[in-house]
C-alpha cells in the first residue's frame, strides 16, 4: 500500500469507499449510519484544496482507503477515515493514521483528535490500539465541542460517542 495526496478526479471514488465501508454498520444494528451519505464532492474538494486528504492506493494506483482531516484548535482532527471492505484488516487505516501523525509532527502540531462511536469495535477500541485516548468532556476544546454539537444535531448521539486525542 502506498499513501499519497488525493487527486481531484478521485473524489467520487472516496464517496464509493465510504459507502462500501459503511455497510458493516448495518450488521451491528446501526443501519442509519450505513445509509448516511458521504460528504458531498464540494466538501471533499475543500479537504483536497487544504492539502488534508490522503489516499491509500493499490498497485494500480487506485484508492482503496482515504483519510481527511481538519485543523481544530491547533490540532489535526480526523474528520473521516474509510477503508474499502476488500482492503480491510490489513493495517491500511493504521497506515493512514500514521501518515497523518507524521504530517502533523512535520508541522509542529501537538496532537491528533477525532470523535467516534464507543461501542463499535472498529471505532473507539481500534483507535485506542492506535494510541488515542478518550477525552473527558470537561477537557474538550471549543472546536471539539462544536463538532460534538454538530454530530448531535445530525443524530449521531443516538449511540454513545466520545472525543479521543493522540499526543504526538
Amino acid at each position: 500500500m502506498y499513501i499519497r495526496a488525493v487527486r481531484l478526479d478521485e473524489l467520487p471514488l472516496l464517496q464509493d469507499i465510504e459507502r462500501a465501508a459503511g455497510q458493516c454498520f448495518r450488521d451491528i444494528g446501526m443501519p442509519e449510519i450505513a445509509e448516511d451519505e458521504p460528504l458531498p464532492l464540494g466538501e471533499l474538494a475543500r479537504y483536497h484544496r487544504a492539502g488534508l486528504a490522503w489516499a491509500a492506493v493499490n498497485g494500480a494506483d487506485v484508492p482503496v482507503a482515504y483519510l481527511i482531516a481538519d485543523r481544530v484548535d491547533g490540532c489535526l482532527h480526523v474528520e473521516q477515515v474509510s477503508v474499502h471492505p476488500d482492503s480491510a484488516r490489513r493495517g491500511v487505516g493504521r497506515s493512514l493514521l500514521e501518515h497523518l501523525a507524521d504530517h502533523a509532527r512535520s508541522e509542529g502540531v501537538p496532537a491528533l483528535t477525532l470523535t467516534t462511536f464507543t461501542r463499535v469495535p472498529w471505532n473507539a477500541p481500534y483507535y485506542a490500539r492506535c494510541g488515542f485516548r478518550v477525552m473527558d468532556d470537561t477537557g474538550l476544546t471549543p472546536g471539539l465541542r462544536r463538532i460534538r454539537e454538530s454530530e448531535a444535531a445530525h443524530g449521531l448521539d443516538r449511540w454513545s460517542r466520545v472525543c479521543m486525542r493522540r499526543a504526538l
